[in-house]
Parts: C-alpha cells; structure tokens; sequence
C-alpha cells in the first residue's frame, strides 16, 4: 500500500480521484492500492524556549541569548491537527512506501519532512513534484517520481531559514524588549521584517528632512515645437532672464534631424513578485490579496505553481504552448495572429539555465468559470502576459532634433509608434502604461514631430521655465516589493533585477506576508496607496542601532546563504554558527552599551 499525503483536503481529493482511491474514510481516501490523506498547514513547529529549559519560558535579559543545543520539532496544540497527525503516522504504519504530494516549494517540503520526522517515518519516501494541478500534470508527475532524497537541500534550507528566523526572532525580540521595551510594549524584531521596516522608515526620514530647491531651465519654442535649451540647471532667476535676453531677436537654426527605427521588447512573463507588483499598481491589490487570488486560481487548476522567482519557462514546456493558447479560448482573437507561424523556441522565454524548482506563472489552458472579481482580474493579467510575450516587439520611430541659437544649443525629441507588435494585447487596455515592462518613459511618450531640414532657420519664442526638486516618494506595496526583491535597491532594468534577486530579502512566497505582519503590529499604515511607518514602527526603528538587523543588503546575504544550502554549496551547522555569532555580538553590544 502507497500513501500519499498532499497539502490540504482539496488537493488529496484530486489526487485520490486520479489514483482511483474512491472509498472516504474519516481524515483519508483508500482503494486501488493507495492511501491518499492531507496536512492543513503546518502540523508541526519548531519547539518553544519553555520547551528546553522551564526557565527560558521567562523573558530575562540575563538568560540571553537563547540557544538550544539540537532544535527540535512539536506538534501544534490544536486538537484538530494532532488528531490528524494520529491518523498519518498510523497510515505510516500500513505502507510500504510515502509519496510527498505536498506544495512544491520550499515551505512545502518543510511541512511535509516535519510531519514525517516527527510520526518517525522509516518506510521508503518518493516525492512528487509538479507545476500544476491539472490532471495531465498530476498523472505525468506520478510517472516521474523521484526519491525524497533529490530533495534534501531543498528542506535543508527550509529547515534553516525557520531555525534562522527562531534565533534572531526569539533573542533579537526579548533583548529590545526587555532593554528598551516601555510599559509592557513588545518590540518585535525579525531576520526579514526589521530590515523591511527600515526601509520604510529611512524613506519617511528622506522625505521629512527634504529640502527643496528651485532652478530654471531655458526653453525655446520653434515651429510650435518646444526645445529645451542643453546647460545646466540654472540656479538663479536672473542668469536665466540673462539668458532670454541674450536669445532674443536672435534666430533659431535647426542643427540636425534624425529618425532612427527602435523596438520596446515584450514584457517579461510573471514570477510571483512582478504579478503582485503590477496588481498593486493597477488595481491598488495588496501582496497578500494577490497571492491568495493566484494560490486559488492554482488550486482552481487555471494557472501554475505560484510561489516562483523565475520570469522563464522550462524548454520542456515548448511544444505545448500552442495547445495552451488554443484553449485560451476567451481571448481567441488575440491568439490567432501567434498560431499562424509555429512557436519560436527563444531563450528570453525559454531556458532551463534561468529556473530551480518551477517555471514561470503561466495559464494551464483550463477554462474557468464562475471566478470572483479578484480572481477574473488576475487571470486576465496572467493571461494576456503569456499572449504578449509571442508577439512580435513593438516598432518604434524615435526622432531627435537638435538646434542652436548661435552657440546655444538646444534639443527635443519624439516617439511614435509604428507597429504595436506585443502593445496589441493591450492595446483595450486603459491602463496599458502600467505594464512594469514597458519602456515608454515620461520623457519620452508618444510625441509626432513635424519634420525639418537640417539649416532651416526662423524665428521662435524663448521661455523661462521655473521648477522645484522633488522628494523621494513613498513606498507603495508594489515598490517595496521590489526593493525588498532587490535588497533595498528599486532597480527597474529586467537583467539587473535578475541579477541582484540572489541578494533579495525573504521569498516571493514570504514577502506578502512580511508587510501583512507590520500592519498586523501597528509598525506600518495605508494612508491610499503609500505605505507609512507609524510612531511606533519608527520608534523600533530609531530605538535598533545595529545595521546587522537593519540593513537589507545584509539580510540578502543571508538569504543568499540560505540558497547555498539549497545548491549544495553551504551546510546548515554554517549557518548557524554565523548566526550564533551575530546573535552574541549583538547581545553583548545591546547590553552594554
């Protein structure tokens, strides 16, 4: 007998109907040679300080820090769960063999180890690892199961990451609290959510402490087509009428004209962290509201694995991207231009070098119905990027145009669109210009020039024009989120940010609910769109010297550390031992200073 156990009741159903494990039992399905049951969530977690040592149940500044010599693992006090855990480990007994069906990814792998170490599994273990929860996927999955143990890095950083989160979590927020905390207050400090915190904070300082300054640009208008004038800002109102008078009376000369063709390449496909961003900045949904909207339309079948980090798609999956648009059906009339030529095999799309554990979020090519709002959103954006990443790029026409009023010279430029290439699936779309991947910048939106002649020359209208120097603004979710992705730095170049995710503080998985967290505490508000740090959060914040808790470039070394346990490259006791370190230097620099 087989037993597999999945995530969550849903998933065992659809398992179970696959297999042919028709019978219902109280907490499991059975027949055709399978046992198929389920986890809720975490059945298990790490042991709490009380559970080592009776007296670390106490918040006492002298028992700092807390280390346990072997970290251990305790099954939640909730009657439900250890009635369910009862039932798995007497399945355990039953079977010759375990498969793993639970979420693949690294927090699933964790939930399920944690089960099967804690129920004292020693039967052999397979693991069943898929994209999606179609039943072509899940039967093909089925058919390539592979050994738990291929999988042992990958809970080994799980396992690590949870451990790291408990050392710096349970020591860093006694020793604040009980150092600093006032009238009972809890100053919470985590290995992610601090250094997240900070950077709102730090920027609410930026912007508090901001001074404005004015300068003045010289502008002209020629041929009803103005020209902004190319020498530094000016710092005073009477170099710039300076500058009018020395212009005026004095012809315009056109200097060059010049047409170049260029393209605006196709928006990148999803990863979990670019989907919440763009539903942040179109539809103002926050993180966690996104990724529960994507989790259930995964578990609806309509999309696959969400929680991934990758913008590409396995070369696998290459032959059957023309079924998947077919059954696209909805958007029929945007797909049938893609299907007239076979499916070019580009590595920008397509590139088994650029993934880890899944590919990209992509449609499954399942038609669904009944879908709430939320939910028909972000299906359509889903959807409509996988379309618009077939199509050609978009044909642009930029124009320059340089002038001089005799050794002045001044410049404008132009954009126009000559063929909307992937811009066509949007083309519907109000709020097109969303699109993180779009090029169009401010600076440079669609503007027809008329044309000149190189020498032309006539009279023209200079004008002062007068500004101010802008703050930094603040965080939105969708900005945080990407600074958080790129370890504090908002970086927009696609192959910069793919680059710098190594270093990113947290997962795409955990990020969402990081800033739910300090919203949860009081650390952070929603004033509209922006994010605010409040008294409190800024308090913490001030109260925290260490830039060991605070800064996000550290905490994505150590989230790049946690990745080299999943290569392979660093081992857990490492790990741990730097962060033993850490935690005692910043014990004794709290304490004694």
């Amino acid at each position: 007998m087989k037993l597999c156990i999945a995530e969550k009741p849903s998933v065992a159903k659809d398992l179970a109907n696959i297999l042919g494990a028709n019978a219902r039992h109280d907490g499991y399905f059975e027949g055709n040679g399978y046992l198929v049951s389920w986890t809720f969530g975490h059945l298990c977690t790490l042991k709490e300080p009380q559970d080592y040592k009776d007296h670390w149940k106490y918040w006492k500044i002298e028992d700092l820090p807390i280390f346990p010599e072997r970290f251990g693992i305790k099954i939640k006090e909730n009657q439900g769960v250890q009635k369910q855990f009862e039932l798995i480990t007497k399945l355990i007994t039953k079977a010759t063999e375990v498969i793993n069906c639970g979420d693949a990814g690294q927090e699933g792998e964790v939930i399920q180890r944690w089960v099967l170490i804690k129920a004292n599994c020693q039967v052999p273990v397979k693991r069943l690892w898929i994209s999606s929860l179609t039943e072509e996927a899940i039967k093909e999955g089925f058919k390539k199961l592979q050994d738990a143990s291929k999988y042992d890095n990958l809970f080994a950083a799980g396992n690590s990451r949870a451990i790291g989160d408990w050392i710096l979590g349970i020591n860093g927020t006694r020793l604040y609290t009980k150092k600093f905390g006032k009238n009972k207050t809890t100053l919470s400090v985590g290995r992610v959510q601090t250094p997240t915190l900070a950077m709102i904070v730090n920027r609410q300082h930026e912007i508090k402490n901001f001074k404005v300054k004015y300068f003045w640009e010289l502008k002209t208008k020629y041929r009803e087509t103005e020209f902004l004038c190319q020498i530094a800002r000016l710092k005073s109102k009477n170099r710039a009428e300076e500058g009018i008078s020395y212009l005026k009376d004095k012809p315009f000369e056109i200097v060059s004209y010049e047409q170049k063709e260029g393209k605006e390449n196709n928006p990148r496909l999803y990863d979990l962290t670019s989907v919440q961003v763009e539903a942040n900045k179109k539809y103002g949904y926050t993180a966690d509201e996104t990724l529960k909207t994507v989790q259930s339309l995964y578990e609806k079948k309509l999309v696959t694995y969400p929680r991934v980090d990758t913008t590409y798609l396995s070369e696998d999956l290459h032959p059957k991207v023309p079924q998947i648009l077919k059954n696209l059906t909805q958007y029929a009339s945007l797909i049938a231009p893609i299907l007239k030529k076979p499916i070019a095999k580009s590595k920008t799309i397509f590139n088994d070098k650029k993934i880890t554990d899944h590919h990209a979020i992509i449609p499954t090519g399942v038609n669904g119905q009944g879908l709430s709002g939320y939910e028909e959103k972000i299906y359509d954006l889903i959807s409509k990027r996988f379309i618009a990443v077939f199509y050609p790029p978009c044909k642009v026409s930029n124009t320059t145009v340089l002038g001089k009023v005799e050794k002045l010279e001044f410049k404008t430029s132009g954009k126009q669109i000559i063929s909307l290439g992937w811009r066509a699936v949007y083309k519907d779309d109000s709020k097109t210009e969303s699109i993180e991947n779009s090029k169009k910048k401010p600076e440079t939106k669609e503007v027809v020039l008329p044309n000149f002649e190189k020498g032309e020359s006539g009279p023209h209208e200079p004008i002062i024009h007068e500004g101010k120097t802008s703050p930094a603004k603040y965080f939105t979710e969708a900005t945080l989120l990407r600074s958080m992705e790129t370890a504090g730095k908002l970086v927009e170049n696609d192959e910069m940010r793919d680059l710098m995710k190594e270093n990113g503080i947290g997962r795409p998985s955990t990020r969402a609910n990081i800033i739910e967290t300090l919203f949860r505490r009081n650390y952070i508000e929603r004033k509209k769109k922006n994010i605010h740090a409040t008294d409190l959060g800024m308090a913490l914040i001030g109260t925290i010297k260490s830039d060991l808790l605070k800064s996000p470039e550290l905490t994505g070394q150590w989230e790049n550390k946690l990745r080299q346990i999943e290569k392979g490259t660093l081992s857990p006791s490492d790990f741990r031992q730097e962060l033993f370190q850490m935690i005692r230097k910043l014990t004794d620099e709290v304490i004694f200073n």
